[in-house]
């Protein structure tokens, strides 16, 4: 029973919703922008609301399997184990040939059920940097770095933490086509989106 929620997390974590609304709007979202599937080139390619209804969705891919794993009675290291196979799901969808996202958005949802007040202030890391930036990107970072730290704070070690530092560190690796832009300031920056 156990690797059974674990399988089906990671099946309602590969739910591409970016790709679905996208298409529903008449866009292949695939095939613009950044080609990422998720909130913020659906945003560049279909609208803000549409955006806005991806980001909840994937969010809620990352929650959603937690809180129903936690309600069903199971551990709280398989719970954990729930977050992070609903967050590969996205990375790696098995719909999308292990072609996903990068991962931020249904990391939000998992980082919800850690610790509300961690992704609070994950939240204004996250602002900060991108009004301070100019880069989506560099807040994604900053951000998922930041999470790890603030939950150690507040739990000390244990699987929180090591889940924390798990999604962290996926998400580092998913943007690394973004971190060499950034260094060779190539970076698609939101400042300048009307230029």
């Amino acid at each position: 029973m156990n690797y059974l929620i674990i399988f089906i997390s990671y099946l309602v974590g590969s739910i591409p919703f970016g790709l679905v609304l996208g298409k529903l709007s008449g866009v292949d979202i695939r095939k613009g922008g950044s080609g990422n599937i998720g909130a913020t080139n659906v945003s560049r390619l279909v609208g803000k609301k549409i955006g806005a209804a991806t980001l909840l969705l994937d969010a809620g891919k990352g929650l959603v399997p937690m809180v129903v794993a936690s309600s069903l009675g199971f551990s709280a290291n398989i719970v954990m184990f729930c977050g992070a196979a609903a967050f590969l799901g996205h990375l790696f969808p098995v719909y999308l040939k292990f072609k996903g996202g990068k991962g931020v958005a249904t990391a939000l949802g998992v980082f919800l059920y850690l610790s509300p007040f961690a992704l609070l202030l994950s939240i204004g890391v996250f602002a900060a940097a991108v009004a301070l930036s100019g880069y989506v990107s560099v807040g994604s970072l900053l951000s998922a770095a930041f999470m790890p730290m603030v939950i150690w704070t507040q739990q000390g070690s244990g699987s929180c933490l090591y889940l924390a530092l798990f999604i962290s560190f996926l998400i580092w690796i998913k943007h690394w086509s973004n971190i060499i832009r950034l260094v060779k300031h190539e970076e698609k920056s939101w400042k300048k989106k009307n230029d």
